[in-house]
Parts: structure tokens; sequence; C-alpha cells
């Protein structure tokens, strides 16, 4: 798949703030005034700058209003309203610490579960293709989830418990892609079950279907050398775990702090960079580009 800019952005930064908005809600440390104000606007930022950003690989990113009205059948639909439930709950939480000093225990809870909802859905939009069987499988969403929990967890200093985390999700990093490795082989999906003309020999492509490139090639017909991929989820990983990990464990210090958060950051985007540009969709088939 292209690994266009504004969803790479979107769902590391939504993440990362939605995370954030889970531990806040959940009490995990509650901050007061302008302390409050700091935190809850960090988070909306990263959360609502996140999914402005998603609209802007849309063709007509004025019809984005329209998803709201499919939630029976669309994670899209799902992932909007998850999401304009958690923000506006969050906000309520929020204004109770910030203006108040009162935490609304029962609103905080179910913001904060609202906003990891926010975030499963977000996965499930890419979990749920079948067409691209490196996604279609429940480590897309352990992936997701474990990076967003890491993510607020960091930002949250939450201690012993962001080393636990970040551990997790670097686990679960490396398991998702040794998993999506072999799942175009093994999804039993190849030109012949495509055509359905298996049974009577071999399929094979005659001759290309055509001599330029198209909108297909160009947004599901994306290829990576294995090299440099490899060379990329070490570097991902080594920033979105292991350095953070290593910082955490000296002596604390702001700027000891900083780095780590930047580290993972950047090893995030990353590896949803190689999340899209690795995702094999079953389109290209035709194309004798699988």
């Amino acid at each position: 798949m292209h690994p266009a800019p504004s969803v790479i952005f979107f769902s590391t930064f939504s993440g990362l703030g939605f995370g954030l908005l889970g531990f806040l809600g959940f009490g995990m440390f509650v901050p007061t005034g302008w302390v409050a104000f700091v935190f809850f606007a960090f988070a909306y930022v990263l959360a609502v700058g996140g999914l402005i950003s998603s609209t802007f690989h849309l063709g007509h990113p004025e019809r984005a209003l329209k998803a709201f009205s499919q939630w029976r059948s669309s994670w899209l639909s799902r992932e909007a309203w998850c999401a304009v439930a958690a923000l506006v709950l969050m906000a309520i939480y929020g204004a109770g610490l910030v203006f108040f000093a009162q935490q609304w225990t029962l609103i905080g809870m179910l913001g904060a579960i609202a906003s990891l909802a926010t975030v499963f859905t977000t996965s499930m939009i890419y979990g749920q293709l079948k067409t691209v069987p490196r996604w279609n499988t429940y480590y897309t969403s352990a992936n997701f989830l474990s990076l967003s929990l890491a993510g607020g967890a960091l930002l949250a200093d939450q201690g012993n418990l962001t080393l636990i985390l970040m551990v997790v999700a670097g686990a679960i990093q490396l398991a998702t892609w040794l998993r999506g490795d072999t799942a175009f082989a093994t999804s039993g999906t190849n030109m012949a079950t495509a055509t359905g003309l298996g049974s009577i020999g071999t399929v094979r492509a005659f001759e290309p279907p055509h001599t330029g490139t198209n909108y297909l090639l160009r947004e599901f017909v994306y290829v990576i050398g294995r090299k440099h991929a490899q060379k990329l989820r070490i570097i991902a990983l080594v920033l979105m775990a292991v350095l953070p990990v290593i910082l955490l464990l000296l002596p604390f210090s702001h700027w000891l702090a900083l780095l780590a958060v930047v580290s993972h950051v950047a090893g995030v985007l990353a590896a949803r960079w190689l999340f899209f540009a690795q995702a094999e969709h079953v389109v290209g088939l035709y194309y004798g580009k699988r």
C-alpha cells in the first residue's frame, strides 16, 4: 500500500493522544489547575490533530461528516462516534479538574474507555480487510492498542508501568512483523483463486493489462526491498522501545524524558510507514506483483 504521510501521522499521533487521555480518565494520575490544563491540551492537540490529518488523504474531505451515518457497517463510522464520545466526555472530566479541582470518576472512566475504543476501531479499519492478509489478524489491534498505551504511559510519566508497556509493545510489534511476513502466502490467495481458473491448469499472466501506471498500482501495489525493510524494522524497534527503556532506567532528567518521548514517536512513525508500505493488497496479483 502507498504509505501516505497523512494516515501515518493520523495513526501515530491520534494513538498517542487517546492513550494519554486514557491514563487521565482512568485516574492513573490526577493533575489539577494549570497542570491539568497543559496535559489535557497536549492530549487534545495530538488526538484531534491526528484525526484532522486523516482527512487530507480523502478525495473529498468535505464529505467526511457522512461517515457518521454508517455506524452499523463501517468501522470508520464507529471510529468517528467513539472519537466524539471520548473527546466530549474527557472535556467534561478535564473541566472538573482544571476549574473545580474535582475528579468526576465515572465520567473519566467512560471517557477513558471511549478513548481506547477509538484506537481499537481505528485498528479495525485495517484489520477487517481480507484483501490485505498482513493486516487481517488480531495482531493489528494488539499492535495499535499496545503502542497507544505505551505512548500514553510515557507521556503521563507512569514510571515502572511505562517500562513494562514499552517492552510489551515492542514484543507485539516484532510478533506482528513476523506473522505478517507469511500472511499472504498462508492466506491461500493466488492468481488461480483470484480468477477461478485453477481447476483447468496453471494460471499465469499472458501480458501486462496495460503499459502505463494507474491508480491501483500507485495506491495498492507499493514495493519495498527486503533488506531496506529489515533495516527500518531494526531502527523502528530500537527507537520506539529499546532506547526509551534505556533512557527511563537512567537517573531522572527532564531532558532524558523528552528524548525518550521523541525517540518513541520517531520509532512509531517508522513502524507505521512500514505498516502501510509492506501491506500486500491482493489486487497486485492481477498485475503480477505478488
